[in-house]
Formats: structure tokens, C-alpha cells, sequence
């Protein structure tokens, strides 16, 4: 497969997250990824979107919300940016530590982190960018690369 490159540039709303959501779901399907690899690539960028529209860009109108989606040989790579004033990496709660068991919320990093194989945050004045990896191995039927 040759390198394909998506760009997009969206409101801060929930809607952005629906479509975010849905675009990565779409392209990973089409890069040959498993059901269940898709549906953990859709969660991630659904978790990374959340993330950007809410706690990074606060659903402020004049702020957008960027994805931009790679996708090559060896890897899909989706990289989510914010415009809000950069996330504070000492400030995640542990979901996994006693006090946070119940909580409804603090886990998206968390799960973001168990379903790709590498991820990036990169924090600064202008925004928060999250870049997400999953590696493509071997060939479905039909040649279209796979997840395995």
C-alpha cells in the first residue's frame, strides 16, 4: 500500500467526536484491520477527540479540533491536536490507584494506551497533540494488509 495522508479540521463540539470516531473506524477498516482492531483504534481516537474538544479546547467555539491520519505499509498513525492551553501530564490521575476504582471518568488515557501500540502526548501553550500508532503486520485474504 502506498502512503495515504487524511487531514481534517473540525468545531469543538461532541459532534467532532462522532466524526473523528467514524473516520478513523472507516480508514482502519480499509487499511485491513481486524474487527476487534478497529473497534480499539475507533475507541482510542473516540477517547484522544473527547479528550481535545472538552478538557483541551473547553467546547470554545473560535478553537478547533485537528485529525490527521497517515497510513502506510507499516503503521497507521492518527494524530488528534486541541488549541486549548496544553494538558498537564503530572495531573492524570492513576485510574488504577484505590481512590480512583469508582470514578466515572480519568480512564480515556488509560484506555487509549492499551489499545494502540504507541502513543505520544505532546503538551504546549498552543493545544495538545496525541499522535496514536498501530502497526499493520501480515496479509488478509484478498491482499489487503492486517493486524494480527
Amino acid at each position: 500500500m502506498a502512503g495515504d495522508r487524511f487531514s481534517y479540521k473540525w468545531d469543538s463540539t461532541l459532534e467532532t467526536v462522532d466524526n473523528a470516531e467514524q473516520t478513523a473506524s472507516r480508514i482502519a477498516s480499509e487499511t485491513g484491520f481486524g474487527e476487534d482492531e478497529v473497534m480499539q483504534i475507533a475507541m482510542a481516537v473516540r477517547e484522544a477527540a473527547v479528550n481535545a474538544v472538552l478538557h483541551g479546547n473547553a467546547y470554545d467555539p473560535a478553537k478547533k479540533v485537528e485529525l490527521e491520519i497517515e497510513r502506510n505499509t507499516d503503521d497507521l498513525v492518527i494524530t488528534i491536536r486541541d488549541e486549548g492551553k496544553g494538558l498537564d501530564m503530572a495531573k492524570i490521575p492513576d485510574p488504577l490507584a484505590p481512590e480512583n476504582l469508582l470514578k466515572t471518568s480519568g480512564r480515556g488515557i488509560f484506555l487509549i494506551r492499551s489499545f494502540m501500540d504507541d502513543v505520544k502526548i505532546t503538551p504546549s501553550q498552543a493545544g495538545t497533540e496525541i499522535k496514536l500508532t498501530k502497526h499493520v503486520h501480515g496479509t488478509a485474504e484478498g491482499g489487503k494488509e492486517a493486524s494480527q
